[in-house]
């Protein structure tokens, strides 16, 4: 399975994004996919998932309702639109996939993207 991130940039607080992960193979039927990001100097934490079936997501409290985590499985892409975007956001993004389905756990990843970074100014 290969990952591609993109869609990351510099935006001001306030402003919208949207993140593509194109996945290779028949990923979304077999893996959950999910979104995770890295601040400078911080642990690698969780975001947004979303199930095999793309009939569930689950987002971090600390996202939930400016983030949404979507897929498309025609075209084997997930997408995360980060909206009301703050500079505690900025981090490098990284899609991954998981043979669990849907998990919050990095550890439950089998596969990663190379990331693509998100600066937010203020």
């Amino acid at each position: 399975v290969q990952l591609q991130a993109s869609g990351g940039g510099l935006v001001q607080a306030g402003g919208s994004l949207r993140l593509s992960c194109a996945a290779s193979g028949r990923t979304f039927r077999t893996y959950g996919m999910g979104w995770f990001r890295q601040a400078p100097g911080k642990e690698r934490k969780f975001v947004a998932v979303i199930n095999r079936s793309g009939g569930s997501t689950y987002s971090s409290d600390s996202v939930k309702g400016r983030f949404a985590i979507s897929g498309d499985n025609a075209n084997s892409v997930v997408y995360l639109q980060m909206n009301r975007l703050q500079p505690e956001d900025t981090a490098v993004y990284y899609c991954a996939a998981s043979r669990s389905s849907i998990s919050h756990f990095a550890r439950d990843y089998n596969y990663w993207g190379q990331g693509t970074l998100v600066t937010v100014s203020s």
